[in-house]
């Protein structure tokens, strides 16, 4: 049977029961990628070592939006004591640096550094002023 909002975890088992799985069978960290607090937090309790908002924006049911989300970051990090990683839509170095200031553990940086047509594109946008 499954435990949290997003039901049963890998392999049909408990999210927690998975994860011990991992530590015990590799001593690997566990990191759970989270759309919303709730699923964040049923990570944290699962025992995961650390909570990314790595999914916040690509699921129906976290917040849309093109910025990143620094409320998910700030809500995770007053809920839970397990290290945040602030991820998604993380453009330039001022959102970057507020994550860290909402309480984010560390940020991840993707498409911003990444993808160099993305990154072209954004300079076109403001060179336009679009």
């Amino acid at each position: 049977p499954g435990e949290g909002p997003a039901g049963p975890g890998p392999e049909g088992c408990t999210r927690r029961g998975f994860i011990q799985r991992v530590k015990a069978g590799t001593g690997a960290w566990v990191m759970g990628d989270s759309a919303t607090c709730e699923e964040g937090l049923a990570a944290a309790e699962a025992g995961a070592d650390f909570i990314a908002t790595t999914l916040s924006g690509y699921t129906a049911d976290s917040h849309q939006s093109s910025q990143p989300d620094y409320r998910l970051v700030r809500s995770l990090c007053q809920a839970t004591e397990v290290p945040i990683i602030a991820e998604g839509r993380i453009a330039t170095p001022q959102q970057a640096s507020r994550m860290l200031s909402e309480g984010a553990f560390a940020v991840t940086v993707g498409s911003a550094i990444t993808r160099p047509r993305s990154i072209t594109e954004r300079f076109i946008k403001e060179i336009k002023g679009n």
